[in-house]
């Protein structure tokens, strides 16, 4: 592992759910409080294994300044001279700074959109993602104290990294053979002509799906892959649509809807796929992100080397038998 031994990078997204979701599902709020809360939590657990100093990135609400403020006084929180302009850039364009300045395992706070958009950057070192968004599948919720603590036992070298860690798939869309975005959980093809409010919700509107995986316990698009009759848990590629079956899902939090779907087949590594519809959107973990023009050939390539993610469980046991909390 490259970089500076101990040192952590932090990112929080300060706008992670917030989306229309809120006004249009039963999806979970967390307070901008409760960000800081969680952020000081983290910087404990940090603190408490010897991670001497953070590489944050500077947001809109200061949710971090605040929490490092009232943080451990051994810890030195160094925001980043990058800007916040409150798009997604901003996560991407900090996790590429703090690579380049000795990061050797991220924090991050927010929902898919938000690790998906540090996965831009080309990431490779460990992630530990904590949960403050809309559909959560890709980041997991978990206690503060213990995100640090996993994360902190990764930088200062007390775990071997490969032992408690885990490559992630992603999905890749090309347009014309050109990569425009991935995607760390689904790809959903939509009829909609127009980005509009970005978040999808509306399964009428979708017309196929890709899954990067199998995720019992997902909500959003990838609840649809997961409530079909399949027997694996790798990468599908599923085709709405009457004659075949219908499921049940949760597709936005605490609402189900019924979704026809026609088919569905395996997803192959490294193999793109067509999209069928000539004309629509492009959503990725959630948001409509591109448009496809008739004249344009869009396709979908599941691939192994996404993020690589902490199992926050077995860095804690294996740092527990090296000896790491006593004193």
């Amino acid at each position: 592992m490259t970089g500076v031994a101990g040192t952590v990078g932090l990112i929080v997204n300060p706008a992670a759910g917030k989306d229309i979701r809120r006004l249009v599902a039963r999806g979970r709020f967390v307070a901008d409080d409760e960000k800081i809360n969680t952020v000081t939590r983290i910087l404990s657990g940090l603190s408490a294994v010897g991670v001497k100093r953070v590489l944050a990135m500077p947001d809109s609400l200061s949710i971090t300044s605040v929490a490092a403020s009232k943080g451990p006084d051994d810890i030195e929180v160094e925001l980043l001279d990058t800007q916040s302009v409150g798009k997604e850039s901003d996560s991407t364009n900090a996790a590429r700074v703090m690579i380049e300045r000795g990061a050797v395992c991220l924090i991050t706070l927010g929902g898919d959109g938000t690790n998906r958009a540090v996965a831009l950057a080309g990431v490779t070192v460990p992630m530990v993602p904590v949960s403050t968004g809309t559909n959560n599948v890709f980041p997991k919720l978990v206690e503060g104290t213990t995100a640090g603590l996993a994360a902190g036992v990764v930088a200062t070298g007390v775990v071997d990294v490969a032992a408690v860690t885990t490559l992630k798939p992603m999905l890749q869309v090309h347009v014309d053979g050109t990569l425009r975005d991935l995607a760390l959980i689904d790809v959903a093809i939509s009829k909609q002509p127009y980005l509009g409010a970005r978040a999808i919700w509306d399964v009428d509107q979708i017309k196929e799906l890709f899954v990067s995986g199998v995720y019992p316990s997902s909500i959003g698009m990838a609840s649809i892959a997961a409530s079909l009759p399949v027997g694996s848990d790798g990468g599908l590629h599923v085709t709405l649509g009457t004659g075949g079956i219908v499921v049940s899902s949760p597709v936005t939090p605490g609402m189900f809807s019924d979704v026809p779907v026609a088919k569905w087949s395996a997803l192959p590594f490294d193999q793109p796929v067509a999209v069928s519809l000539t004309s629509g959107t492009i959503a990725v973990d959630g948001e409509r992100s591109l448009v496809i023009h008739p004249n344009e050939r869009a396709e979908v390539t599941l691939v192994r080397n996404g993020p690589r993610v902490v199992n926050i469980d077995q860095a804690l046991a294996e740092a527990g038998r090296a000896g790491a909390f006593v004193r």
